[in-house]
């Protein structure tokens, strides 16, 4: 099992949410702070079995589109998780 984290900017979010949840993935959602002037961002964590976290980034980064900036819309970060409890 993996972790995604997935730290994106406040207007992106809830779109990229909405993609997620409707692939069945389970989102949770953490408002955070950092960045260029401290501005609004959004830590995303998203639970995946280690066969589905290629297509769990697809989806994030079809949602995310293109930019036309060459700034990152979005910071993903792959952790492996060694104990999954649900209480």
């Amino acid at each position: 099992m993996k972790m995604i984290i997935v730290i994106i900017k406040d207007s992106d979010a809830e779109h990229v949410t909405q993609a997620l949840t409707a692939s069945a993935y389970r989102v949770t959602r953490i408002a955070s702070t950092g960045g260029f002037l401290r501005s609004g961002v959004v830590t995303l964590l998203i639970g995946v079995d280690d066969e589905h976290v290629e297509a769990g980034i697809q989806v994030i980064r079809d949602r995310l589109g293109e930019s036309d900036s060459k700034e990152s819309r979005a910071t993903l970060f792959v952790v492996p998780v060694q104990r999954f409890v649900q209480v």
